[in-house]
């Protein structure tokens, strides 16, 4: 049994990190093979790679990190990862880790950072926590000059007769702003463009975002670009729009010829780590660049990458979208859990987690194992990762260790927050021993041939739980017309909310007799699959009454405080 440091004991996050001495980003890069010609310097700390790197054969193993569904009790999903990856160094594999890049929108609302936590954070945390190196604002730059495009051609004359009342294409802003939600454009006088509705997106649910982290060259960029759809004409016909009717994909391409590129930055322990592009698990797919992941492959021996939020978002997106995409084959996946979660997803209320209740962490048994359950229908074998607290009982993890014995699952303790890689070896030494048995099977859970319908219907049913779909009827008019015009065979990228398996967050552990609602589907062309909105979610998030903003400030040193 491993030793537990009293989680109070640590320093904040940011403390961790800004007393950390990080290493010179060309000796990192050094550490993967590469020379300081192969790299450019953002910086001391941060580097833009190649692109070529991503063309070069793989060499390592992939490793995915996904959660049960997230609760108030927290998870560590990104911390696991990120020390699950010291570990491996630590025992002398050459392991790289494949991180998102963090939204301004959470780090100033409710959740703060996304870099990690405790004594597994990558550097440079402020850093990647705010600007680093310029890749949201050139994605947010490319989607407003579509906008701008698209509503500049309506003022002029409008030559491919694109209907504003069937545009699809939002605005976009990386910041929480519920205002922006729905409006109305061009109020004024007859310069001031085309009076219409108008909504705006977060930029992680922007569709460049998407097709950044999709795109495998610079010429699969432009041509992705190209073929997004922003509306479609009048009358029957409705034929769709596209950014290449309008011209302007080259331009939006050289926006983003940067931002294509992977960044190398560091794990707290010194080790690699490329972190690029910052799809939301619930509203988006996911999932860090293919570029990158193709990248760490070439590089490294062991690839470790998460994918946003639980089995059911992130990870079937990872599997069914960004795998199909990229022709990856992920080889093992560790579920991250807490018996603190488990017990509130077994009913537990959140003010009473630090007392042992096995009658509730019995029943959220069922919820993990539904999500270990999703995991291996993929073909992937699993691990499960249990981030240990200080209030959880012997007894509490021995009903642990007789459920994961029975359903002939690892189970392993962990403590990377309060030990960084020192505190996650056992965890790194089950991976390494499944990797060793050589038992994955990856393949995707459907076809891409089957229809849209079916497509989400098997989703539902197999990655849920739910009994079936109920299509709202306009997303019925919109999966006739998206198959029409030639987007019926794609994947499909179900957006809903992230704390249930349905699409109710209030429903937690393991609902059944359940069905989803889709209210909307969306095309997503150049990313290449559709949107179907699911329950209430939505693309553009609210701050919360006392926003994280409120407590991050900056001292007279330029030193930054309240960020964790």
């Amino acid at each position: 049994m491993q030793a537990v440091t009293t989680q109070a004991a640590v320093p904040s996050d940011i403390e961790i990190a800004q007393k950390a001495k990080p290493r010179p980003i060309v000796d990192v890069a050094r550490d993967i093979g590469l020379g300081a010609d192969d790299i450019d310097l953002y910086g001391k700390y941060k580097a833009k790679l190649p692109l070529e790197l991503s063309a070069r054969p793989a060499r390592g193993r992939l490793v995915l990190v996904t959660a049960i569904n997230p609760t108030p009790a927290g998870e560590g999903k990104s911390t696991v990862s990120v020390g699950l990856t010291q570990a491996f160094r630590r025992l002398g594999v050459n392991a790289l880790l494949c991180m998102r890049e963090p939204s301004l929108g959470p780090v100033f609302g409710v959740k703060g950072g996304a870099a990690g936590g405790g004594y597994s954070q990558v550097l440079p945390m402020e850093d990647i926590n705010l600007h680093f190196t310029g890749d949201f604002h050139a994605i947010s730059s490319a989607h407003a000059l579509l906008s701008a495009v698209m509503d500049n051609h309506l003022q002029q004359g409008n030559e491919l007769g694109l209907d504003p009342r069937r545009i699809t294409w939002p605005r976009t802003i990386d910041m929480n702003d519920r205002a922006l939600r729905n409006a109305v454009i061009g109020l004024g006088g007859a310069a001031d463009g085309v009076v219409r509705e108008e909504h705006w997106v977060i930029v992680p649910a922007s569709e460049i975002m998407a097709i950044l982290s999709l795109s495998s060259s610079r010429d699969d960029l432009e041509a992705r670009l190209a073929r997004i759809v922003v509306g479609s004409t009048a009358g029957k016909d409705r034929k769709p729009v596209r950014a290449g009717d309008l011209k302007v994909a080259g331009a939006m391409a050289l926006l983003l010829k940067e931002a294509l590129r992977p960044n190398l930055v560091q794990t707290l322990e010194g080790g690699p780590a490329l972190v690029h592009c910052g799809p939301f698990g619930n509203i988006a797919h996911g999932c860090n660049s293919l570029v990158a992941t193709r990248a760490g492959l070439a590089l490294a021996d062991i690839v470790v990458t998460e994918a946003g939020f639980g089995s059911d978002l992130g990870a079937e997106k990872f599997f069914d979208i960004k795998c199909r995409t990229g022709g990856l084959k992920p080889e093992a996946a560790v579920i991250v859990a807490t018996i603190r979660s488990l017990k509130m997803q077994g009913g537990a209320d959140k003010k009473s987690l630090g007392v042992e209740n096995l009658a509730a962490l019995q029943a959220g048994l069922e919820h993990v194992d539904h999500h270990v359950r999703n995991v291996r229908q993929f073909g992937v074998p699993v691990v499960l990762a249990i981030n240990r607290f200080t209030a959880d009982t012997e007894a509490e993890i021995r009903m642990l260790r007789d459920y994961a014995e029975k359903q002939g699952v690892r189970v392993v303790l962990c403590e990377v927050w309060a030990k960084g890689g020192a505190g996650g070896e056992d965890l790194a030494r089950e991976v390494l021993a499944v990797l060793e048995q050589k038992n994955a099977n990856f393949q995707p859970l459907y076809s891409t041939d089957l229809p849209i319908r079916t497509k989400i219907e098997t989703v539902v049913k197999k990655v849920y739980g739910g009994e079936g779909v109920d299509f709202a009827p306009a997303a019925e008019r919109a999966i006739d017309y998206l198959e029409s015009i030639g987007l019926g065979k794609t994947p499909v990228c179900i957006a809903k909310t992230q704390y249930s398996l349905t699409d109710d967050p209030t429903k937690l552990g393991r609902p059944r007799n359940f069905r989803i609602t889709i209210n909307e589907v969306t095309p997503s062309a150049g990313a290449g699959f559709v949107v179907a909105k699911a329950g209430d979610i939505m693309t553009m998030p609210g701050l919360p009454k006392v926003p994280s903003a409120e407590a991050i400030r900056m001292q007279p040193d330029g030193s930054i405080v309240g960020l964790f």
